[in-house]
């Protein structure tokens, strides 16, 4: 092996091995793993190829490097890690290295999840020349900051939800990726269930008709115990909004993916309750817990969001999102009702899409059930037999198919940065209406 690509593979190696020795796996299988998939690569030739229904395929390699790593951390690891074994790629994800503040709790992290290394600093990964793309899997208030310096390394960028904290925020990021040329996707991952795309699939062909209505909800419960700490959700300098900006933002996603672009809203947002024990363990969201000596402090974000809205095309909405929606763990569902016919979808059980259709003869008439794990239901295809279904995690999975086919052929597809920042500018005119009492244009 020359002494320059022996040189790469080793430090890749030495980057690598704590992950070895974490799972249990041997060193030597290791090395021996990371300089056939790798060497090629060091040594500066094209990717090794493979063969696939007789074809020979060159892929494109994407060395990702992700920031966070708890439970969108543990999503975006399992897609990347999947993807690449379930669908034709035009260019397949190298797990490079995940990036947190807490070393050890990183390096565990590293070695469980597959990746080949890690950082305590975000900025030394976007600088890396061996990161491709950055994944911004954190709290909302490191989004801006993280997108805009990797987009200015000319890293392409997938970011989770909300976009932003802000409008204005949300308007920079997009323009510091356009700048830079780079690729880029918010993590919108509820668009790429088949059901959910099937049904975009009917609406864009006329089958429901004009679109009259969409009635759209997203309701938990994880916050209703008074004794839940005060988590980084619930706190404004950290999250930017509570429940509006974590769940309206997926039913506006949704219903923009769906309907069409909205024009105007009125809304209200509440917050139940105000005072909470200080967090002390750290965690996000689910896992945490109460902080010894009952301290409190402010929740300073709303509890729930609703407003009604009208459409650019005609249609109207209802929305509703809470965390207060007791017996509802992730009860994210949607009803859009046409001149034609009606469907329904509920996150709870996505697989299913329920139809309605005016034309079905007297007698016959009224919801049926669709099973979206055919052939012919987007995405399906590329997992098991008819009706053996898929859950969440499969999302992510095909948003990724998506972002690295984009990243091959320099386009980034949807939802891109300009959804981002539309999807913002409707939660931000739903909080301008809460405080005015008034009904806002949407101005993205």
């Amino acid at each position: 092996m020359p002494g320059a690509v022996a040189s790469r593979v080793s430090s890749r190696f030495r980057r690598a091995r704590f992950a070895a020795g974490a799972r249990g796996t041997s060193p030597l299988l290791l090395q021996r793993h990371l300089c056939g998939r790798n060497a090629a690569a060091a040594a500066g030739n094209p990717p090794a190829k493979s063969l696939q229904r007789g074809v020979v395929r060159v892929a494109k390699q994407v060395r990702v490097g992700m920031v966070g790593y708890k439970f969108m951390g543990k999503a975006h690891s399992h897609a990347y890690y999947d993807v690449a074994r379930f669908f034709d790629l035009r260019a397949e994800p190298v797990m490079a290295a995940i990036c947190g503040r807490d070393e050890s709790g990183v390096r565990v992290a590293a070695a469980k999840m597959g990746w080949q290394g890690y950082e305590t600093d975000w900025r030394q990964l976007v600088a890396r020349p061996d990161i491709d793309l950055v994944d911004v899997s954190t709290p909302n208030n490191l989004h801006a900051e993280i997108a805009i310096a990797a987009a200015e390394h000319g890293k392409h960028v997938l970011c989770e939800k909300p976009l932003a904290m802000t409008l204005e925020q949300a308007r920079r990021m997009q323009a510091a990726v356009e700048r830079a040329g780079v690729v880029h996707m918010i993590c919108h991952n509820y668009r790429f269930a088949p059901a959910v795309q099937y049904a975009r699939q009917m609406i864009a062909a006329g089958e429901l008709g004009e679109i009259y209505h969409i009635r759209a909800q997203y309701l938990q419960d994880w916050i209703m115990d008074p004794e839940f700490p005060l988590v980084w959700r619930l706190q404004k300098d950290v999250a930017g909004s509570g429940t509006h900006g974590d769940l309206s933002a997926h039913i506006i996603d949704l219903a923009r993916f769906l309907v069409g672009e909205f024009d105007s809203v009125t809304g209200a947002l509440h917050t139940f309750i105000k005072e909470r024990p200080l967090d002390g363990s750290g965690e996000g969201a689910w896992g945490a817990r109460g902080a010894a000596g009952r301290q409190t402090g402010t929740v300073t974000v709303d509890d729930a969001a609703m407003f009604l809205a009208r459409f650019r095309g005609g249609a109207l909405g209802v929305f509703e999102a809470s965390r207060f929606a007791g017996g509802n763990r992730n009860g994210n569902r949607f009803e859009i009702n046409g001149s034609k016919g009606s469907v329904r979808w509920d996150l709870e059980n996505m697989n299913n899409l329920q139809l309605y259709l005016h034309a079905d003869r007297a007698g016959q008439q009224g919801f049926r059930t669709i099973n979206c794990t055919e052939g012919a239901h987007p995405y399906a295809d590329h997992w098991w037999p008819a009706a053996h279904i898929i859950g969440y995690e499969h999302t992510f999975v095909h948003l990724v198919s998506e972002l690295m086919n984009g990243i091959a052929d320099g386009r980034s597809p949807q939802p891109n940065f300009v959804d981002g920042v539309r999807n913002q500018a409707v939660l931000e005119a739903v909080s301008t209406s809460s405080e005015t009492g008034v009904w806002v244009n949407v101005q993205a």
